[in-house]
């Protein structure tokens, strides 16, 4: 299959993040693997998976395309998706198809700007890449780095947005007028209506992690909000 092909695969489908926190009992790897086999089976046109570990154990159970991302924390520094190309390495190796990086403005690790990631990602892997932006600054960045997809992943979440909450309907548009590469909203999607109406702005495909696999948080909110009465 054609760099090409794979990302008309994930053309207005669903993509699930399958993902948990590192202190979750359903961290391990073959439960990951569960998760996004049950997504698949149900209609997922792609899953969206963290660490070399998870992706292996998914791609013993899906033939859908994965996007494949390796969050690292790094001191000093607070790019954390796939911050550096022996990250992607090794996502690549994993059995990712697509690679997610963070591709906001802020400063790397390694030296490595977003572009020379995005150039060796291509060249010597042959894997097409996902850019997590924050802004249409960012996304305009990454689409002229040679981005093959950006994704409104990090909106909210960096120092220039963490005062809104995604998603960011604003943003999605503005990347769709501006930007010519395929589009794909992540972030704060909480129910069909609201994936239904990104794909309606234009959106190429729609990413839902926690609102599907996120036990843990969605957990801790309905206990909140029923203890709290917030």
């Amino acid at each position: 299959m054609t760099n090409d092909h794979l990302i008309h695969t994930l053309k207005n489908g669903l993509i699930v993040s399958c993902q948990a926190p590192v202190d979750s009992p359903l961290y391990e790897p073959t439960i990951i693997a569960a998760m996004a086999q049950a997504a698949v089976n149900n209609g997922a046109v792609g899953v969206r998976i963290d660490t070399p570990t998870h992706i292996r154990a998914v791609r013993e159970r899906v033939q859908v395309p994965i996007i494949g991302l390796w969050k690292q924390v790094i001191p000093k520094y607070d790019v954390y998706i796939t911050p550096q190309f022996h990250h992607a390495v090794a996502v690549a190796v994993a059995g990712a198809d697509i690679i997610a990086i963070d591709a906001t403005t802020r400063h790397r690790p390694g030296g490595e700007t977003v572009a020379e990631i995005i150039s060796h990602i291509h060249q010597e892997l042959d894997k097409p890449v996902i850019a997590d932006v924050d802004t249409i600054e960012a996304a305009k960045a990454a689409a002229g780095a040679g981005a093959d997809i950006v994704a409104t992943t990090l909106y909210g979440y960096t120092p220039k947005t963490n005062n809104d909450s995604p998603p960011s309907w604003e943003l999605l548009t503005q990347m769709l007028e501006e930007l010519k590469i395929p589009v794909i909203c992540e972030g704060g999607i909480s129910s069909p209506q609201m994936a239904r109406h990104a794909l309606n702005l234009g959106a190429y495909a729609v990413v839902v992690g926690t609102a599907i696999t996120g036990i843990d948080l969605q957990v801790k909110n309905y206990q909140r909000i029923m203890q709290n009465g917030e």
